[in-house]
């Protein structure tokens, strides 16, 4: 989860790596660090320090050092609190190597054991360091570094992508995937290594997306990719399309604020894509999808981690109450470690806005070993689950940089409800007429969201009046119940307020003992067919002092007998109000958050991409 950049070339080295970093700083912001090999130097200048990348910024401001290549990091802490001694790179006893690393070295303290046998000193409670020490004693063999690097990772059991330079091949940076992300950026006359594309977007849009057990070798003016076993291999990079202005706030005050506010935009650009010319038919261009397996399956199997999960929850409903067909769902972590009733006629459909979360990623191969299907949901174009999957369905969100995902959950829901329409129709269980009334509901959506967004300041009061309760409930009903569930992630990821979301049938089978006037509770009602059933809930929880917020339909006039503290979103059809409802509860966390102080792009403990278990 931690971010790594790398870069050879003929500009200035420094300020690329750091602006990489700041672009990688929402995949762990525990410590930083740099390491460059100063132009006619016999040393490797590095600099690392806890804290967030501006700590090393400070650092950095005093010294002027002309350099055309170097490696940097951001840490996410796993093995190590976080301070100067663990933090990334690391080098070995000599100071001749330096390294970085994102991912878990599951078997460093036998290899660290027998390198401190052998004469090896270690500075750091770091997994990693180890690495560093295997790759000197390869050295010492009168080796290639490249040759030493993976004599050093056959030896490594977990998971890991490396960047690594030396003073004894000042012009050449070697950089390894196994697990764990990494990309090679083609630039003109220069070539990068970075943990995701957000880093290098600027400088470069052609990638190579390494695969598992490769080696990236770049050296001034050429590159070559090889296997763990030497043996080189060809490989065609993609292009990306994204925005480099997409990556930067442009004038909001967070990033997650401005991904907040791109989501009808988004919705816009994804249905002139997936809309057929007519407008009254779904289709996926490109990544057409193979109909006659989406004719014969028997059952769907969707998997997902955290706010993926909340999208998968959406998707479920919609896929059971359009298309007749029974949908299991599972957190990705539980996935691959049951009894998996799923063959050949199984569906399993895999969501990650990044492609590269290990435990879905593990999943999809458990999966793809017991014979089912592979339908992958993401964000990222390459990234290793549209590779390991068998169709892919990309969401076209651009790059989200804040660390608690809005924009990314939007897109993922829109992709479900398209792909329930398309198998839908394809299957009979709708019929034409009910397709086009689908559709004409979806392209209302983007204005529909606008509107909400015009109620800014409102929604912001009314976060800050209740910007101090200490814990929240967040009550939903039937396809709203998982938008409860997101609604109460987002509010503790940012907020750090207790928070939980839950189905309100199930709130007198426990929840409504924890309801008093220390407690807010947000209520989903919007128009429905248990809108009944929500009142009722509301009236238990008001007898009980509970403080009151309500997310509800325009024009309801009773909900305002209950509650002054309302959101209103426009009316729409009951199976398309996640769409509308994930946006109110996106501001409600975001101005609590902001009220509070807290950090809202990069809140404590959490990275963006969890490429660990």
């Amino acid at each position: 989860m931690c971010g790594i950049i790398g870069y050879i070339g003929k500009r200035a080295a420094l300020p690329i790596l750091l602006n990489g970093l700041r672009r990688l700083e929402y995949r762990g912001y525990d410590s930083s660090g740099i390491a460059v090999i100063p132009s006619g130097k016999s040393r490797i200048f590095i600099r690392k320090t806890p804290g967030k990348i501006k700590a090393l910024e400070r650092i950095l401001k005093s010294f002027s050092i002309p350099t055309t290549l170097g490696i940097a990091h951001t840490r996410w802490a796993t093995h190590g609190v976080p301070n100067q001694a663990n933090a990334h790179p690391h080098q070995d006893c000599q100071g001749n190597i330096a390294l970085v690393h994102n991912g878990i070295i599951e078997n460093y303290e036998i290899l660290k054991n027998n390198l401190i046998k052998q004469g090896h000193i270690f500075h750091s409670q770091t997994d990693t360091e180890v690495i560093v020490h295997l790759i000197e004693k390869f050295l010492r063999e009168s080796i290639p570094l490249e040759e030493a690097v993976r004599r050093a990772v056959a030896l490594l059991n977990g998971s890991f992508a490396l960047a690594v330079v030396s003073l004894k091949e000042p012009d050449k940076l070697v950089g390894v995937r196994s697990g764990s992300p990494l990309i090679l950026g083609i630039g003109k006359d220069e070539y990068f290594l970075s943990s995701d594309i957000p880093a290098i977007l600027d400088s470069c849009r052609n990638v190579i997306f390494l695969n598992e057990n490769e080696i990236a070798v770049l050296e001034r003016g050429s590159f070559k990719v090889l296997d763990f076993a030497g043996r080189p291999i060809r490989r065609q990079s993609t292009c990306i399309s994204w925005d480099v202005t997409q990556a930067e706030k442009q004038g909001y005050p967070h990033f997650m604020l401005k991904e907040i506010n791109e989501q009808p935009k988004i919705f816009e650009d994804i249905l002139k894509l997936r809309l057929h010319q007519s407008g009254s038919k779904v289709t996926f261009g490109e990544e057409a999808l193979d109909d006659r397996l989406l004719r014969r399956i028997r059952n769907i199997s969707i998997v997902a981690c955290g706010t993926a999960y909340h999208a998968g929850f959406v998707g479920k409903y919609l896929l059971e109450s359009l298309c007749g067909v029974p949908v299991s769902l599972d957190v990705s972590s539980e996935f691959r470690y049951k009894n998996l009733l799923i063959d050949q006629n199984t569906l399993v459909i895999a969501v990650s806005q990044s492609g590269e979360t290990a435990d879905t990623l593990a999943g999809v191969r458990q999966a793809k070993r017991l014979k089912a299907k592979v339908l992958a949901i993401c964000n990222v174009v390459g990234s290793t689950l549209t590779r390991d999957a068998d169709e892919v369905i990309y969401t076209h969100a651009g790059p989200e940089i804040g660390v608690a995902s809005t924009k990314a959950y939007t897109a993922q829901l829109l992709a479900f409800y398209l792909l329930a329409i398309y198998i839908g129709r394809l299957r009979g269980t709708i019929s034409l007429s009910h397709q086009v009334q689908l559709i004409k509901c979806l392209k209302k959506i983007p204005k529909q969201q606008q509107h909400i967004l015009k109620q800014q300041e409102e929604i912001a009061k009314l976060a800050y009046r209740h910007a101090h309760f200490g814990s929240f409930l967040f009550l939903g009903r039937n396809i709203n119940y998982p938008s409860a569930l997101e609604g109460a992630l987002k509010l503790k990821e940012i907020s750090y307020i207790p928070a939980e979301g839950y189905a309100a049938g199930e709130m007198k089978h426990g929840p409504i003992a924890l309801i008093d006037e220390y407690r807010a509770v947000v209520c989903i009602i919007p128009e429905s067919k248990i809108y009944a059933k929500m009142m009722s809930n509301i009236q238990e929880i008001r007898s009980r002092g509970g403080r009151l917020i309500a997310i509800a339909t325009e024009g309801d006039t009773k909900i305002k007998e209950l509650t002054p503290e309302i959101i209103y979103i426009p009316r729409q059809q009951e199976i398309f109000s996640p769409l509308l409802v994930a946006l109110p509860l996106q501001l409600l966390a975001y101005h609590i958050a902001a009220k509070r102080g807290c950090d809202v792009d990069q809140p404590r403990n959490l990275a963006k991409s969890v490429t660990v278990e």
